[in-house]
């Protein structure tokens, strides 16, 4: 299901022929797994934020435009704030925010939901995978990201968990994956 004033856009644009050798997507951890602050009073948070800012610039410069974010807290909702930063000053880059479900931000704290909620409205596109939740959305919006893309951007130092599982079908799909080191 597609976010209904969103809809033109997914329609036309997402499904080009060009679309996915154009395409990036983000994955990497969140809070609970770095050893550092995930805010910008962090040190740690500031040198990652200015290499994601690097690469999501060089990806531009190398044609890539649709940039997809599955919007978990962390990594995800960093890169996609970057990508609306960078399209600011390049309005041909497209934020593409795919979401395991409706109900992916129902436990998390008023700012985390306020802050989500800005995200989306500001995105080009809004692609749920799945109405509710359930035990493998997080798992199938992980897929449609990949499916999509030609490109991963990922924060990633080799713990088990969705980070690695997403980085290993990204590998199989024959993907092209750039890695910082939390």
């Amino acid at each position: 299901m597609v976010n209904g004033n969103k809809l033109n856009f997914y329609e036309t644009e997402l499904s080009s022929d060009n679309f996915k050798s154009q395409t990036c997507c983000f994955t990497g951890y969140r809070p609970q797994k770095v050893n550092w602050e995930f805010n910008s009073s962090s040190k740690e948070y500031l040198r990652v934020a200015g290499i994601v800012e690097n690469l999501i610039q060089q990806s531009v410069i190398k044609g890539y435009r649709y940039f997809i974010s599955g919007m978990a807290i962390g990594f995800d909702t960093l890169c996609a704030e970057t990508v609306l930063k960078i399209k600011a000053a390049n309005p041909d880059v497209k934020l593409i925010c795919a979401l395991p479900c409706k109900e992916q931000d129902r436990y998390w704290s008023d700012l985390q939901r306020q802050n989500y909620k800005r995200i989306l409205t500001q995105a080009d596109a809004v692609r749920y995978v799945s109405e509710k939740y359930t035990k493998f959305c997080m798992q199938k919006r992980n897929k449609y990201m990949i499916d999509n893309s030609y490109l991963v951007i990922a924060l990633f130092d080799g713990q088990p968990g969705g980070t690695k599982s997403t980085l290993v079908m990204a590998k199989k799909s024959g993907l092209n994956i750039l890695l910082i080191s939390p």
